[in-house]
This record gives structure tokens, sequence and C-alpha cells, in this order.
């Protein structure tokens, strides 16, 4: 039977080599991937890049599309009808055919029994073509009638509008407020709506047609 001893002397004991040293136990650094791209394709860094400038291309793009479009549309607009209507755009003339056709009509819808005649020759230089023919067919009959009820009637005009406005032509929406008095009696007031149609002659503009607006 063998001892302990022999059991020592059978199981070697480690050696250590002092020229080389206890054993290195440090573990090798692991090799980093290699981040070189495939070829076909980018970089994550380029890749952003690359989004970037086709996100700014897409809006430049949108832009000048956007900027084109509304330049064709103003060119639509430049020549429908409705740039032609000046009525929209030119206040100073708006505001002149208003005065004038305004002045007409309360001067061919005023008077008194005597001033009958001096209306009827102002309707002849500020009415023409129909409105001219249709007054001078009633206003014979105004002339007797005021004689015989001894009529005063006086118009005001209390809002005009211009619908339609070129260089030689224009409609009007005119409302009125009339104020009849006979003799003897209290006055009475009638508003009225009219249409009106008015062209520029001689450097004025003259009422050639007039209408009754329900």
């Amino acid at each position: 039977m063998s001892t302990d001893e022999d059991v020592k002397a059978v199981v070697p004991a480690p050696r250590r080599s002092e020229e080389n040293g206890p054993p290195d136990r440090t573990p090798e650094p692991e090799s980093e991937p290699d981040r070189t791209p495939e070829p076909g394709r980018s970089s994550p860094s380029t890749a952003r890049r690359r989004a970037r400038t086709g996100g700014i291309a897409a809006v430049v793009l949108v832009l000048v599309l956007g900027g084109a479009q509304l330049l064709v549309r103003a060119e639509q607009l430049h020549h429908t009808p409705t740039a032609v209507n000046r009525a929209l755009t030119d206040a100073e003339a708006t505001t002149e055919v208003i005065g004038d056709v305004s002045s007409a009509l309360v001067t061919v819808f005023s008077y008194t029994p005597a001033t009958t005649g001096t209306t009827r020759q102002a309707a002849r230089r500020l009415l023409a073509g129909r409105a001219a023919r249709q007054y001078a067919e009633l206003f014979g009959q105004v002339e007797k009638r005021a004689a015989r009820q001894k009529l005063t009637l006086t118009t005001h005009v209390v809002r005009a509008a211009v619908t339609r406005l070129t260089g030689h032509s224009a409609r009007l929406l005119v409302f009125l407020d009339q104020v009849a008095e006979r003799g003897g009696k209290s006055p009475a007031t009638v508003a009225a709506q009219l249409s009106v149609t008015a062209e520029l002659r001689g450097g004025h503009w003259q009422i050639i047609d007039i209408a009754s607006h329900e």
C-alpha cells in the first residue's frame, strides 16, 4: 500500500518559468468590424446627407411650382371679364360716373309747377337713347298733372353703386327717395330702385336707359 508521500511524488507540481514569467491571461482585443460600406451601399452619414439634400430640393421644387402656378393664375385673371370691370379697380372713374348719374336723376325727376319747362330742357341734355324717348313720352302728362294738382316732386339719391364700368359704358343700381307735395296735402315719400345704363359722351356720363328694379 502506498503512502501519502508516494501519491505526492506521483503528481508533479507545476513548474514556473522564471524567464517567461507568469502566463499572460489578458484577453486579446476583439477586432473591430469592417465599416467599409459594401459596393452599391452608402454609409449612414452619406445617406443622411443625401436625405437632407433631397428634402431641400423638394422644398425648392414646391416653391418654384407654387410660384409658377400663381403667375399662371394671375395671367388668367388678367384676361377674365372681371379684370375689364374698372368698377373694381378705378375709384376715380367710379366716383365720377356716380356723381354724373346721381346729379342727372335728381334734375330730371325734380320739378315744381313753375319749373317743368326747365326740367324738360335739362332732360334733353342729360338723357339719350331709350331713356330720352321714354322721358319725352311721359313728361307731357307730368306737366299737365303738375299744373293741375300743384305738384312738386323732389328726388334724393340715397345710394348708388356701379355694378360694371368700362371705358365708355357703365351700369348702376340707384336707390331714390322721392317726396311728392300737392297743394294743401301732407308730403308723401316714395322709395324707388332703378337700374341705370350710362355712356361717356363729351367728357360727361349721359343716361341712355332707365328701368325700375323690383
